[in-house]
């Protein structure tokens, strides 16, 4: 690259946009979040149910026993 162009981007600093609704007009963000916490409970009661069971094994059987 030229000289030029290095100078070009020399003083550049990155700014940190945030999220306006009333800019971009947008509620996907509010969706997601209804999406993730709707599975987080979900989540916690099928684990819920699952704990509550027992499971029982038979035994191992083997060809050779008589």
């Amino acid at each position: 690259m030229s000289k030029d162009k290095k100078d070009l981007f020399e003083d550049y600093v990155p700014e940190v946009v945030e999220f306006d609704e009333g800019i971009d007009g947008c509620d996907e963000h509010k969706v997601r979040e209804d999406h993730l916490t709707t599975k987080e409970e979900l989540l916690k009661e099928i684990l819920k149910k699952k704990s509550n069971k027992r499971s029982y094994r038979q035994p191992i059987r083997t060809e050779n026993e008589k």
